[in-house]
């Protein structure tokens, strides 16, 4: 599978909310709410602003996205990995973890958060990627694990 990932700009705003909202559609009818589903064009604009955001495309199928932020020296929170359920379990999401740490070489730690009950990701986050999970708490209704990640 030919992957070509590109950094997005305000321009790609309408077109990752599409991708957002396909990829975590099913986390917003299983909980009721999901911060990546439902965002609003000018909301995806302000946050493209915010943080470094890269879209992965197949051929010219927009099909995943990785959303991180700079918190501090070397400290990244990993906002949003998603890949449209189509293309899920083919390497994307790990190709895309793979080029953030590429493109930002002076990292020492990511953190991340994600549902308890989403095995897939948990599996993917410390067996594809090697996060170890740090705490668990409520967010809103939903119970959210947190991951840590440190370049030893």
């Amino acid at each position: 599978m030919d992957l070509e990932i590109k950094a997005a700009t305000a321009e790609d705003a309408e077109l990752l909310v599409d991708i957002y909202n396909k990829a975590f559609y099913e986390d917003y009818v299983k909980y009721g709410e999901c911060p990546g589903y439902g965002k609003s064009v000018s909301d995806m604009e302000k946050s493209i602003n915010e943080t470094s955001k890269y879209i992965a495309y197949v051929g010219s199928v927009a099909v995943g996205a990785i959303s991180v932020l700079k918190k501090d020296d070397g400290l990244y929170y990993l906002g949003t990995l998603c890949v449209i359920p189509e293309y899920q379990r083919k390497g994307i999401g790990h190709k895309l973890f793979e080029f953030f740490k590429e493109q930002n070489k002076d990292w020492k730690k990511i953190e991340l958060v994600t549902p308890a009950d989403k095995e897939k990701n948990i599996s993917f986050y410390t067996k594809k990627c090697g996060f170890k999970i740090d705490s668990e708490e409520m967010d809103g209704n939903v119970r959210v694990y947190h991951f840590s990640l440190e370049n030893r």
